[in-house]
């Protein structure tokens, strides 16, 4: 079984799936495998079937795993027996006969634009790592990106008479994002004063730490949550949701929900919906006050 693990999670790679999807897959896969060798140690890999899987699914539904967590699960499942049918390994899609798991979607957290104006001023530009993190929020906020993807932003991404970013992505799938001339100023500044940063040896990348390294998202989320800290003392704020901040902040000004979707890199619009609570708000505010029989 686990061979059979270890070519799926092999060919995901080759499709261009995340190393951070594979990892989830395989830590679900492995629990799986895990399940079935301590509850059904007899069976054979081609003899799993639905009632197997919903076996594994009451074993999880005792322990602390939330709903999302359930159907993550579920999807690496899904995954890996289409596999197994494509090679012929089982003869029939076994996860069509489990229902999913529904889940309530929690609603993303999001600083007001005033609370992003207070952020992107906290660092001294007075400093040169204050002039870099000052560019970092603005570009964050202005483009809506993932920390990765700002982490791996290059030298020649930025095109400056159009005031276009391009942006690699989940997948290495590359996007084309609006930057406005708040943005471009404050990277326009601390690139002045990048060569005191870079070493022999640093690469192109736009973002380079004190010590003249690329960064990684880890130490991104570090640096900025330390900022973010100042202004949300509430648990759940952190860099990422400067990102959830761009998209509702563009969708409150009436920006189309498909260009949110192109902007954000999402590969499905469904992603992109949770940010309409905005908008339903601004909706339902904009009826009780104008609608003449709203108050009856």
């Amino acid at each position: 079984m686990q061979e059979w693990i270890d070519k799926h999670l092999a060919e995901l790679a080759i499709q261009g799936k995340s190393p951070k999807t594979i990892e989830g897959y395989r830590f679900d896969l492995i629990q799986f495998k895990k399940y079935l060798q301590d509850a059904m140690p007899e069976v054979q890999l081609a003899e799993i079937s639905a009632i197997h899987v919903r076996g594994f699914l009451v074993w999880l539904s005792e322990r602390p795993d939330g709903n999302r967590t359930l159907s993550r699960k579920l999807s690496a499942l899904s995954s890996w027996f289409r596999y197994l049918k494509l090679n012929g390994i089982i003869t029939e899609d076994i996860m069509r006969k489990i229902r999913r798991p529904k889940y309530e979607r929690k609603l993303p957290k999001f600083f007001s634009e005033s609370e992003m104006e207070t952020l992107i001023r906290i660092p001294d530009i007075q400093t040169p790592l204050g002039l870099r993190n000052r560019a970092i929020f603005e570009i964050l906020y202005s483009c809506g990106l993932r920390l990765m993807e700002l982490a791996s932003l290059r030298l020649g991404d930025v095109d400056y008479r159009k005031k276009l970013v391009r942006v690699t992505g989940k997948g290495n799938k590359q996007r084309i994002v609006p930057v406005n001339n708040s943005a471009l100023d404050a990277l326009n500044a601390y690139l002045k004063i990048r060569p005191n940063l870079a070493r022999e040896g640093s690469s192109e990348k736009i973002f380079l730490t004190k010590s003249g390294k690329d960064f990684d998202a880890r130490q991104l989320h570090r640096i900025l949550g330390r900022y973010i800290a100042l202004i949300a003392q509430e648990k759940g704020y952190s860099p990422h949701t400067i990102r959830h901040s761009f998209a509702t902040h563009l969708l409150s000004r009436g920006a189309d929900l498909r260009a949110i979707q192109e902007m954000l890199g999402h590969s499905e619009l469904s992603t992109t919906e949770i940010y309409t609570h905005l908008s339903l708000e601004d909706i339902q505010a904009a009826y009780e006050k104008g609608h003449p029989r709203s108050g009856e």
